[in-house]
């Protein structure tokens, strides 16, 4: 009876300690981002490189201090991808990260398809958002809009501790 008991209790607490580590993981260190309107949809021109704001409509944000990487948000654009390719900075190599199945307004396997079929345009919104990140803006041509940060390429090689490629600025004393 006490095998039983014991191994009832060990099951138990195996299951509360995986559920509290699920909720940790996807629900508790995401914090609703609360729009500025200066700094919220920003893309880097072509001709400097200086990145400034674009106008936009219902923004919808979420980032967290846990990791660099889990910035998402969703908004409207008020220009088409068209207009604002003669003025930003085009990626073509951006690929959506996935959001927590509960921030309903960004599905990265969908937006990561129009991507592939040509049907999104992705711009550099802002380099080294901190070092190593950059944030990507993708916009569709009904005007909704995507935006995430991903590991650049020097982040890339100083997170896995390799020599930087030519280009890349020194990483900060704290890598």
């Amino acid at each position: 009876m006490m095998g039983k008991f014991l191994a009832s209790f060990i099951v138990i607490c195996g299951l509360l300690a995986g559920g509290f580590m699920y909720y940790l993981q996807v629900y508790a260190f995401y914090d609703k981002v609360v729009p500025n309107g200066s700094s919220d949809v920003v893309l880097t021109k072509q001709v400097d490189s200086i990145a400034e704001p674009i106008a936009y409509s219902n923004f919808q944000g979420i980032d967290s201090k846990s990791s660099p990487i889990r910035y998402r948000d969703c908004f409207q654009s008020a220009k088409s991808p068209a207009e604002l390719g003669t003025v930003y900075k085009i990626i073509d190599d951006a690929v959506p990260l996935n959001a927590p199945s509960w921030f309903k307004c960004f599905n990265a396997k969908e937006l990561g398809l129009k991507i592939e079929a040509g049907e999104a345009v992705s711009f550099l919104a802002i380099a080294n958002i901190v070092y190593g990140i950059d944030r990507v803006v993708t916009i569709l041509p009904d005007g909704l809009g995507y935006s995430w940060n991903r590991i650049n390429h020097c982040g890339e090689r100083a997170f896995d501790g390799k020599p930087l490629p030519p280009g890349c600025p020194l990483p900060p004393e704290s890598l």
